[in-house]
């Protein structure tokens, strides 16, 4: 089979077994099924489905590796002469604008499910801990310098995208519609990164 075809198929497959997986999870709740019971309702065995998913909540949060790395990603992207701060406030509005519920915008089906396991909350909690240490040690790589003042920057920036995850996931579960809530999130945090431009708007400029 060739390589592309393969990659496809497995991504398919992935996708496939994740969709069932969360299907199970929003009716009966993340910690009331099992791995064997995913594995049964999507037809693999359950080798399969942690070859694929080595925790279980990958299967909620299969998206994990792409948020970590989109901070770190948003600033080795930027342009000459574009700081770090604008780097980042351009890449959250053209994702705002894509409709990137990984902004926090979920179903509030999802949301419930995840506010009420402490398992998925923690993994909530240590993506965002993950893409704020990715986004420091880029910083670092790119300076040459890792001390408290990189990781001070990088814990600011990144503050936005976790607040607003948070405010984002709220109103998900008050049942607002998504377009009100992504425009919610476009003007709360055109705010957010006004009031870090006096300090930070002129920190990491690209030559």
């Amino acid at each position: 089979m060739p390589t592309g075809l393969r990659e496809r198929w497995k991504q398919e497959a992935r996708q496939a077994i994740s969709g069932v997986a969360m299907e199970m999870f929003e009716a009966k709740g993340f910690d009331e099924v099992t791995i064997a019971q995913v594995a049964d309702a999507a037809g693999v065995s359950k080798m399969t489905v942690t070859n694929y998913f080595p925790r279980k909540e990958d299967l909620v949060f299969d998206r994990a590796e792409v948020v970590i790395r989109s901070l770190a990603d948003a600033v080795a992207a930027r342009a000459p002469g574009e700081s770090l701060l604008a780097a980042i406030r351009r890449d959250y509005a053209e994702r705002i604008a894509a409709g990137d519920a990984t902004l926090g915008v979920p179903t509030a089906s999802f949301a419930r499910m995840v506010r009420n396991s402490h398992v998925l909350t923690g993994r909530a909690l240590e993506i965002a801990d993950l893409c704020e240490r990715a986004l420091g040690d880029a910083i670092a790589a790119e300076t040459g310098v890792d001390d408290a003042r990189q990781r001070i920057v990088a814990a600011q920036l990144a503050s936005v995208h976790r607040v607003l995850f948070a405010e984002g996931t709220r109103h998900s579960l008050a049942g607002r519609p998504h377009d009100e809530i992504f425009q919610v999130l476009a003007a709360e945090a055109g705010r957010a990164f006004d009031l870090l431009e006096p300090s930070l708007g002129g920190y990491g400029v690209r030559a």
